[in-house]
């Protein structure tokens, strides 16, 4: 019995290991390679020079989100991970959702604001010491009109002192 739980322990971290890529090669790996490792993507965008990028979100609990990029040639480009301070800062108001979705892929929510006709794009993501939210307003129009990005406080433990 205990050999078993090591054989799932060990198959859970090897998936958990897939999760970003990190063994593919670029220029090398193909499309199918990607998928195979990583498994089926969120989502996936082609752009106007070809390239098509995949969405892998993890989602509901997860808060980072993989983007493999794969050429017109069908091999791998790059995989990076979007949800970090650096995209973070490209959110403005102004934004257009398409853009956003090209950013960070799917949202892990869209919630609505009836009284100011807008939907709320939901993402969980953390730096290295503390979970944290990105909260993005679009009116109707597809237009970012507020962005909220914050220590996310929910994500927090339940408070045990009593």
């Amino acid at each position: 019995m205990m050999r078993m739980w090591w054989l799932v322990a060990a198959l859970l971290l090897a998936g958990c290991a897939s999760l970003d890529g990190r063994s593919l090669v670029p220029g090398k790996a193909s499309a199918a390679e990607v998928k195979a490792l990583m498994g089926a993507p969120a989502l996936e965008l082609t752009g106007a020079n070809g390239d098509t990028q995949f969405y892998y979100t993890h989602y509901p609990n997860g808060r980072l989100t993989f983007v493999a990029t794969i050429g017109p040639d069908d091999r791998l480009r790059d995989v990076e991970q979007r949800l970090t301070p650096l995209y973070i800062a490209k959110v403005a108001v102004g934004m257009r959702e398409q853009d956003l979705r090209e950013l960070f892929g799917p949202p892990r929510e869209i919630s609505r604001l009836p009284r100011q006709q807008r939907n709320v794009w939901e993402y969980p993501w953390r730096t290295a010491r503390e979970m944290r939210i990105l909260w993005v307003q679009f009116s109707d129009d597809g237009i970012a009109r507020e962005v909220i990005e914050m220590h996310d406080y929910e994500a927090e433990p339940e408070n045990t002192w009593g």
